[in-house]
């Protein structure tokens, strides 16, 4: 089953080299996921300031700078992973390196018959 594995923190609580890290960390978890066959994909977000928030409300588009609401932690990146089952994507979520400052949503991925690969 797939899972989404999205990463929340305060996008202002790490230092560069922290945050230079955190990434080396967890490209090396991507790497052994991807041993594993695990492996889907996974990003960092820029921050909130680049985001655009886009509505469509009785058919007008609405379009915001920034996120859809303010909050202490930030979505700040994501992995999608295949897993067993929801404790093997808890095992995983537990090794991302900004669990251990934010929090990592484990959500299981809703497949689609006919999207694109």
């Amino acid at each position: 089953m797939k899972y989404m594995l999205l990463i929340y923190g305060d996008e202002n609580g790490l230092s560069e080299t922290e945050r230079k890290d955190c990434y080396a960390e967890s490209t090396q978890l991507a790497r052994d996921l991807h041993v594993n066959g695990q492996y889907m994909a996974a990003n960092p977000l820029h921050p909130t300031t680049m985001a655009t928030s886009v509505r469509v409300r009785e058919g007008k588009r609405l379009v915001t700078d920034g996120p859809f609401a303010e909050t202490r932690e930030q979505l700040g990146g994501y992995f999608l992973i295949d897993a067993k089952n929801l404790d093997e994507a808890i095992g995983i979520a537990a090794k991302i390196p900004m669990a251990r400052k934010g929090t990592v949503e484990v959500r299981p991925v809703i497949e689609i018959p006919g999207l694109p690969t």
